[in-house]
C-alpha cells in the first residue's frame, strides 16, 4: 500500500535518530542521513567548530550552499548530482510530475 509508513533509525555522531517515512522512501532517507552525517563528521573532525548545534547548523549551510551551486549551475557546481541528491532529486521530480498530471 502506498500510504504504508515504516520505522527507519540512522546514526549521526554515533547518535541514533528514529524517523517515520513511506515505505518506498526509507533508502532516500537513509541516504540522505549518511550524507549529513558525513558532512557534519567532517566539520567535528576539522576541530574548527565546537558543538553539536554549531556543527549541525554549519553542515546545512554548507548541504544547502552545495544544492543551490548545483541548481544555479554555478562556476564551483559538478556536472553530475551526488548519488544521495540524484536520488532526492528524481523523487522529487515524480511528485511535481504527478500533480501536473492530477491537475490537467
Amino acid at each position: 500500500m502506498e500510504n504504508d509508513r515504516v520505522a527507519v533509525a540512522v546514526q549521526i555522531l554515533d547518535k541514533e535518530y528514529r524517523f517515520s517515512c513511506p515505505e518506498e522512501e526509507s533508502e532516500a532517507l537513509v541516504a540522505a542521513a549518511r550524507c549529513v552525517n558525513r558532512k557534519m563528521a567532517e566539520i567535528r573532525n576539522s576541530g574548527k567548530v565546537i558543538g553539536l548545534e554549531r556543527i549541525a547548523i554549519m553542515a546545512a549551510i554548507n548541504i544547502a550552499h552545495e544544492l543551490l551551486d548545483v541548481e544555479a549551475g554555478g562556476a564551483g557546481s559538478k556536472t553530475e548530482l551526488p548519488p544521495q541528491l540524484a536520488v532526492l532529486q528524481s523523487k522529487i521530480e515524480q511528485v511535481v510530475s504527478s500533480t501536473r498530471q492530477i491537475e490537467i
